[in-house]
């Protein structure tokens, strides 16, 4: 018994001992640091690792030190959706910063010309630490790197300085790295422990992974929808850098990862230089972990595919994307199978790799300057032999989606035109106003090919994320790549929305298409303010004017708004929401009266959005998002463990996102009786399996086998990997005089799927709005038994239950924040919920 008493005492001395740690444990001992630099214990109160650092007192230090040191400056690029400043930090030598602009200018004027001199001009390197909150021994690290290289005195820090501008992003996510160490600190004990079961290792529903709206930061670089994302891409392209890092965890398990990922999952876009000098690269980390004795391993996983990630998009603007991934503490220390995890141990290993970067930066300089300048060489001549082929893109009826996939481009400062004139090309019609031209001809000719393309071939049939991305399908827009820059009008240089209107004052009524993407948001305000609107449940003309499915008619007696009130009302939110709205004076049409019964009157939306345990926090959050930024509609997040206790009366759409365990039966009884008393309740992904277990819908899932021939067992996840639809966008026909594709105007849309939930067909052909062609694939990879299921079933299902119904969506339609094209589904099932 004195003997297990002894032991455990030793182990709690030795856990907390490996706790509390100072800069020594950390820093190369082989330099003097300037005593005038106040270290991170100074100013953040405790030290590095002792306890999670707070995004406040990591911005305070970057403060103190940008104020201490000439080899910082700082600047503040805007804010969180929760107003946490978005920080950067330039560090480099006294003169470089002195000279900073030149030195910037004549980086970028590298790129643009064909010759370049590279004996003397710093490399650029952009460090940012801890995208996921989650993961925070990078941003940690942050506060030990900006010390280091604001402190140290050593000949050889001067040097690197001399040549290196570092770029320096302290936190990719401060919102969710506050919410993350508010986590782990409130769950720290005196005497630590390390049992995984402690609550400290287990946080709460949606966890600090993800940003205030809960998005997962590292797969926005291409799409920039979010203010985070926006304030880092207009610092890399306002510089170009030549290195960028990105700083993750991984499971508590495993030990410490840096790039090259697997070789076969490379984009086929990115240079074959760009991975041999990433190995280059590689040969400093791995020297510098095993001065300190760290296990490592490179090439074994990960990979350098979607361009939206952050160690992958720089490899398609001329740079080179470096990933780390360590091995996470989740909290303060937690035993693994390679031993006690501490967190300093965890920040050690990314500081030292943030280290090795700056070396093998200022060893490689030339090379790697050299690699950026005939990548943008090798491009213009690339784009020189496209000569004047360009891109056009738009939609006749939808300016505003036409609109912010330009805005996506124009962050990433790809050139684009009006369009001179109507034109039609591959049998689409581009209507000059609601259309843009992309020359090829121009410096980012391969971040152009790399967002507009089509492809469905690839090496490997593994993928770490998705596979597909094509920004115009993804945004429902029309799209021809066989037109000439001859069709292109003027360089658009201020992007502008297009000017909403009325075109005259009515003492009748006001029709407004359902077309444009913020017509949901103009009627949810004529709603929220008991106005009275209908919906056209059938197509008309009048005054030389087609009107489509979907058309919404205001009309002017019976209104709470005498008519000079609402006229002045519409023209506000005509203008707010970039809608234009026709003045009619009579009833009479070609085809259904103003006074028909086919215009059915429609009432605001109160909407409920479940969360919490058993939701996906990336689906909610996507939806969350949508509704909160872009329509204004107000809705409740109602959490699944109060479902009990609600009253949801209060609601007549319930949206429930993908979930993988549904709800127990007593919360499920009462979303059934609420559905039956004539609730609406829409259903994502794989909370359609809990639709069909509960007897909630009767859904008909198509069964499939996938046996493994000839796989031996060292092939097994490869062959199980192979089966997964990790994100690609498939081709579905539909009918437009069903309410749920109402404002769509073309016979097929493209969709985003990463499930295999394949459902069979209604046999009432009318029952089958939305239904996929006989071969789907538009872009990205599935593979020939998943793609022969999907063939010809549907992604959708509308049942009715009492006097409520169920929506069943087999994939995202919200997806990141840029699937701009399939929000309207989510929108008509909600607005026309009674019409479905």
């Amino acid at each position: 018994m004195k003997k297990l008493i002894l032991l455990s005492f030793l182990f709690t001395v030795l856990v907390q001992a490996q706790n509390k740690v100072d800069l020594s444990y950390y820093l190369p001992q082989n330099t003097s640091y300037n005593q005038n630099i106040p270290t991170p214990e100074s100013i953040i109160g405790h030290q590095v690792g002792e306890w999670h650092v707070t995004h406040d007192k990591l911005a305070q230090y970057m403060y103190a030190l940008a104020e201490s040191s000439d080899r910082i400056t700082i600047e503040n690029r805007g804010k969180t959706f929760e107003g946490r400043p978005l920080l950067l930090l330039t560090i480099s030598s006294p003169q470089n910063l002195s000279n900073i602009e030149s030195i910037r200018e004549a980086h970028l004027s590298a790129t643009e010309n064909n010759s370049a001199n590279t004996s003397n001009r710093p490399i650029v390197v952009y460090q940012g630490f801890s995208i996921h909150g989650n993961e925070p021994s990078g941003a940690n690290a942050g506060l030990l790197a900006a010390y280091y290289l604001a402190a140290a005195q050593s000949d050889e820090v001067k040097s690197l300085l001399d040549n290196v501008v570092v770029l320096f992003d302290p936190s990719f996510n401060p919102d969710g790295l506050q919410r993350f160490a508010y986590w782990a600190n409130t769950n720290k004990s005196i005497n630590l422990s390390s049992d995984p079961n402690d609550r400290e290792y287990s946080e709460v529903w949606p966890g600090g992974r993800t940003n205030h709206y809960w998005f997962d930061m590292n797969r926005d670089w291409l799409p920039v929808q979010l203010p985070e994302s926006r304030a880092r891409i207009k610092s890399f392209h306002k510089w170009l850098p030549n290195i960028l890092t990105d700083h993750h965890e991984m499971g508590t398990n495993a030990t410490f990862f840096f790039q090259p990922g697997i070789p076969s999952r490379t984009h086929p876009l990115t240079p074959k230089l760009n991975q041999e000098l990433t190995k280059g690269i590689a040969m400093y980390h791995a020297k510098a972990l095993d001065k300190i004795g760290s296990l490592y391993y490179t090439e074994e996983s990960f990979d350098d595919f979607y361009y939206g990630k952050g160690s992958t998009f720089p490899d398609i603007n001329g740079g080179i994307g470096i990933l780390f991934e360590q091995a996470s503490s989740r909290g303060h220390i937690q035993e693994s199978d390679n031993g006690i995890l501490t967190f300093p141990f965890t920040i050690r290993n990314q500081f030292t790799a943030a280290l090795s970067t700056l070396e093998a930066a200022k060893n490689m300089r030339e090379e790697i300057l050299n690699y950026q300048h005939n990548f943008f060489k090798n491009a213009r001549n690339e784009a020189a032999k496209q000569g004047n082929k360009a891109i056009v893109f738009g939609n006749p009826k939808d300016a505003a989606r036409t609109y912010h996939l330009a805005e996506i481009l124009n962050r990433h400062q790809i050139k684009f035109h009006e369009l001179s004139k109507d034109v039609t090309s591959d049998g689409k019609t581009f209507k000059k106003g609601n259309s843009f031209v992309v020359p090829k001809n121009q410096k980012n000719t391969r971040l152009i090919n790399a967002m507009f393309e089509k492809r469905t071939k690839f090496q490997d049939s593994l993928f770490y994320d998705v596979s597909a991305w094509t920004f115009p399908l993804a945004f429902d827009l029309d799209y021809s790549e066989n037109v000439t820059t001859a069709i292109a009008g003027p360089e658009v240089k201020d992007l502008q929305f297009r000017n909403g209107s009325v075109s005259g004052k009515s003492d009748y009524a006001y029709l407004m298409e359902w077309h444009e993407y913020y017509s949901p948001r103009l009627l949810n305000q004529l709603l929220s303010k008991n106005l009275r609107a209908k919906v056209a449940m059938k197509r008309f003309s009048m005054n030389g004017k087609a009107y489509d499915y979907g058309t919404i008619l205001v009309p002017v007696q019976n209104q709470k708004l005498n008519s000079d009130a609402l006229y002045q009302l519409l023209q506000k939110l005509s203008d707010e929401n970039h809608v234009q709205l026709d003045a009619v004076s009579t009833g009479l049409t070609q085809g259904i009266d103003l006074g028909s019964s086919n215009f059915r009157a429609l009432s605001k939306p109160k909407i409920a959005l479940l969360v919490g345990d058993g939701i996906t926090s990336y689906d909610a959050g996507e939806i969350w998002h949508l509704f909160d930024t872009r329509f204004d509609i107000t809705i409740t997040k109602l959490d699944t463990k109060t479902i009990n206790r609600a009253d949801l009366s209060r609601y007549n759409t319930i949206i429930m996102p993908n979930s993988w365990s549904g709800l127990d039966e007593n919360k499920t009884k009462k979303i059934k009786a609420w559905i039956q008393g004539g609730g609406t309740l829409i259903a994502y992904r794989s909370a359609l399996n809990w639709l069909k277990k509960s007897e909630l819908a009767k859904i008909d899932f198509k069964k499939t086998e996938n046996i493994a021939k000839d796989i031996s067992f060292e092939e097994r996840g490869d062959f199980r990997g192979a089966q997964v639809i990790g994100g690609a966008i498939f081709e579905a026909k539909i009918d437009r005089s069903h309410p749920i594709n109402f404002g769509f105007t073309n016979e097929k849309i493209a969709l985003f799927r990463n499930t295999t939930l394949f459902m069979n067909p209604d046999k009432n052909s009318y029952n089958n709005p939305i239904q996929y062609t006989k071969n789907p694939i538009l872009s990205g990879y599935i593979s020939k038994p998943n793609l022969d299921s999907l063939s010809m079933t549907v992604p959708l299902q509308i049942k009715g239950l009492g006097r409520g119904s169920v929506v069943a969506f087999t994939d995202n339609t919200n997806f990141r924040a840029f699937w701009y094209g399939t929000n309207r589904l989510l929108l008509n099932a909600i607005f026309f919920r009674e019409e479905l």
